[in-house]
């Protein structure tokens, strides 16, 4: 296994490899040639291949060096670039917000649109690895759907914002469901709930006559059903986020909803205290997309 590369190292290469000699390099970089060349052959002995061929005319680049070149200029441009970028990041506020898979959509467009003079950097995961990276300060905040659900680390404080309650999607030409104790007689329903409460809906779903299905996101959740013309078991808040001209949606026969929580180290920051309204009002509330579909009850 090769030693890592210093800088030192990706200088000399890129320099080698744009003056096509290493006596230039060595001028521009202020060493001498003979350590220049040294340090060159060095390099090449510890990556095990030839960088440069080498001759009284200069040195031109192997297809290695010409790698090697190339990724140096720009991790380079990239470490040229690194001073300016860490004085941005005091000079205008950021915040890091970390939210799952399903409310991504609905929980960065909020937080976008009602921070509008902060840098958001979001970050997308499962909501225990969200609320362990608030609890190690990695994360400002997190806003899941679990935190109800699992053991909280001390000293974080959760926040609820509201609750979503479970919907049956009907999409469009798929039947009624059924009057009576078995409501679903046999049909397929796949479900997403996006908290932990999947198995015992799972049977719950069986005692009403389903035969359950569980889908691997919300939005994939409803993409099958369209195709298999069978219903959809869904938070309403991502049914009306992802809804498609023809669905309706109805009140589930399986009790339930899911609780949205913010989970924040204190004191919660100052710009996300006051757009959490806002913040909420368009995570739960009755804006989504256009083109959403028409809810019937």
């Amino acid at each position: 296994m090769t030693s890592r590369l210093s800088v030192d190292d990706l200088l000399l290469a890129e320099a080698v490899a744009r003056h096509g000699s290493v006596g230039a390099a060595a001028r521009e970089l202020l060493v001498a040639q003979p350590s220049a060349s040294r340090r060159l052959s060095a390099l090449e002995r510890r990556l095990g291949t030839p960088l440069f061929d080498r001759d009284t005319t200069g040195a031109r680049p192997t297809p290695a060096g010409r790698e090697l070149a190339r990724l140096a200029a720009g991790l380079l441009a990239d470490l040229d670039a690194l001073p300016d970028q860490v004085l941005a990041a005091v000079a205008a506020p950021s915040l890091s917000v970390g939210t799952i898979q399903a409310l991504s959509p609905m929980v960065l467009t909020a937080v976008e649109l009602e921070l509008p003079e902060v840098t958001i950097l979001p970050e997308v995961d499962h909501g225990p690895n969200l609320v362990r990276q608030v609890h190690e300060g990695t994360l400002d905040a997190a806003i899941v759907t679990v935190a109800e659900q699992m053991a909280v680390p001390r000293g974080l404080q959760r926040t609820p914002l509201g609750e979503s309650p479970r919907v049956v999607v009907l999409p469009d030409g798929v039947a009624p469901l059924a009057a009576g104790s078995r409501p679903f007689a046999g049909r397929t329903v796949v479900y997403s709930l996006i908290d932990l409460a999947g198995e015992t809906t799972h049977r719950r779903l069986s005692a009403l006559g389903a035969v359950p299905r569980r889908g691997p996101t919300t939005e994939a959740t409803l993409r099958i059903a369209r195709e298999l013309g069978c219903p959809a078991l869904v938070p309403e808040l991502t049914a009306r986020w992802y809804a498609a001209p023809g669905d309706r949606v109805v009140p589930s026969p399986v009790p339930g909803a899911v609780r949205v929580t913010l989970v924040t180290r204190t004191p919660r920051p100052a710009a996300l205290t006051d757009a959490l309204p806002r913040i909420t009002a368009r995570v739960l509330g009755d804006a989504g997309p256009e083109g959403a579909a028409q809810r019937s009850r």
